[in-house]
């Protein structure tokens, strides 16, 4: 594994910030030899998809991991799956809010990510960052870009792997939401390199529990 591209979204939903753009902007260029290309991603329905694409053909990375923020999460969730559809609660920061709209008209219903999800939540775990399985990535931009990715491979670069990791808010975000939980920059920082690192590293999946009830 030579290069992984990592991206991060820009703030969105009334937020000043958001903690995937800083936290990725803070990973290093290098980790354990494999070069990380950081590129941020509008929070735009197609523009994002267009963006990311223009991206991937440019770099041809081994692997892309898309970083966004889950407030509301208290810990850090590695994405199972992406589904094909957008159904916007809120508008996105074009004032676009589909519903129940296909991403890919001709797209399978869903794609499972392509990293291996559980060794990255047990890693990120041992590394003392909380983190866990999450199986829905919602409906919005974060699915969108998601399933995007997993397309993508799947048509043009069969050998990439693809997947989503939700951070959860930075305590600056929580003044005015004093019973959402939070996470400091520093540890989000550390166990998205951890995360990473297991990308580069690991081929294959551990076998461990990741499932929930509902």
């Amino acid at each position: 594994m030579k290069k992984i591209l990592v991206t991060s979204f820009e703030p969105f939903g009334g937020e000043m910030l958001n903690p995937s753009q800083i936290a990725v902007a803070e990973l290093p260029d290098v980790i354990d030899g494999v070069e990380i290309i950081k590129q941020v991603i509008p929070v735009v329905f197609d523009e994002s998809i267009e963006v990311l694409y223009g991206r991937l053909k440019q770099e041809k990375p081994d692997a892309i991991i898309c970083v966004g923020q889950a407030g509301g999460r208290p810990n850090i969730t590695v994405e199972r799956v992406a589904i094909n559809v957008n159904d916007a609660r809120i508008g996105d920061n074009s004032g676009m809010a589909p519903v129940d709209e296909p991403i890919f008209v001709t797209g399978p219903a869903a794609y499972f990510a392509t990293l291996p999800i559980k060794a990255m939540v047990q890693h990120c775990n041992e590394a003392g960052i909380p983190a866990a399985i999450s199986n829905s990535a919602g409906t919005f931009v974060c699915n969108h870009l998601l399933y995007a990715a997993c397309h993508y491979g799947a048509l043009n670069q069969p050998g990439m792997k693809a997947g989503f990791v939700h951070i959860p808010f930075v305590p600056e975000q929580t003044i005015d939401k004093p019973t959402m939980p939070s996470m400091s920059k520093v540890d989000i920082v550390a166990g998205l390199i951890s995360l990473i690192k297991t990308v580069i590293h690991v081929n294959e999946d551990v076998l461990i529990t990741g499932g929930a009830e509902h």
